[in-house]
């Protein structure tokens, strides 16, 4: 089998991640956060903000709900992200962060609102 590096056409993978909290470009973040094309910034949850939908610039959102998956976002969270016409999928945390790696090295347009794990 051949292995190839992943090309992640400019945008900056997620390193890791362990309890409370996410590696990102070789640097440690604490707590929520939002992963844009724009770049990385804390994140206040889901009742907090819906999302800067309009400044997104993605076709989807990766939500990472924890260590578990919750089957159950805030109704206006979900909303807003449907009414922008981005694309969203909930999974627990740490295949939130597996999923937004592989769709970033297929060059896609993903974002991720991740809760620590």
């Amino acid at each position: 089998m051949e292995m190839n590096e992943a090309t992640y056409f400019g945008a900056t993978p997620i390193d890791g991640y362990g309890p409370g909290f996410f590696r990102i470009g070789g640097e440690v973040h604490e707590g929520a956060l939002l992963l844009l094309p724009s770049g990385v910034r804390e994140w206040a949850g889901f009742e907090a903000e819906p999302i800067v939908a309009a400044e997104a610039e993605i076709d989807l959102l990766v939500v990472g709900t924890g260590p578990e998956m919750s089957y159950h976002l805030p109704r206006e969270f979900h909303s807003a992200i449907e009414a922008a016409g981005i694309g969203i999928e909930v999974m627990a945390s740490p295949q939130a962060c597996r999923t937004f790696n592989v769709l970033l090295g297929e060059g896609r347009r993903v974002g991720a609102a991740l809760l620590p794990a």
